[in-house]
């Protein structure tokens, strides 16, 4: 009976580990999205993701949206449009959940550091996605349109 080499045991240990965490941002963001009082509609998420791709793109060429924020929302789009994830898109439901996590966490970034009002002044798509989109953020909304 042989060994397993050091390098595999390393690269079993970090895909692992990766497994593990991608895992728990999958249940964070059901978690966020469900302490909302609403139930996840996959229906409504599949709507959203176009008006969710023009927002991105209209976030990243807003002026008001410092610069640096705006660079991580170009780097985001290039990930977006790029035929290799970092889970398949064809492995039924999870392979965009991993879109969804990253586009949740680069979103609450923009958040943080242009704030709501310019989600709220980008945003394209309905009301309705608007507040489905700022409770997968976290992000609470403020007074408003909600769309262009």
């Amino acid at each position: 009976m042989s060994a397993m080499p050091t390098w595999l045991e390393i690269l079993l240990g970090v895909v692992g580990g990766l497994v593990l965490l991608w895992g728990a941002l999958i249940i964070a963001l059901v978690i966020q999205y469900r302490r909302t009082g609403r139930s996840i509609d996959w229906r409504e998420v599949a709507r959203l993701a176009p008006d969710v791709v023009r927002l991105i793109t209209r976030l990243a060429k807003d002026r008001t949206v410092p610069r640096g924020t705006r660079w991580w929302l170009i780097g985001l789009l290039a990930y977006l449009l790029m035929p290799i994830d970092l889970v398949p898109d064809f492995i039924p439901v999870i392979g965009y959940l991993d879109d969804a996590i990253i586009v949740a966490v680069a979103l609450r970034f923009a958040v943080k550091h242009a704030g709501v009002e310019a989600l709220q002044r980008n945003w394209p798509g309905t009301p309705a996605g608007l507040a489905g989109l700022l409770a997968i953020t976290g992000a609470k909304p403020r007074g408003g349109s909600a769309g262009a």
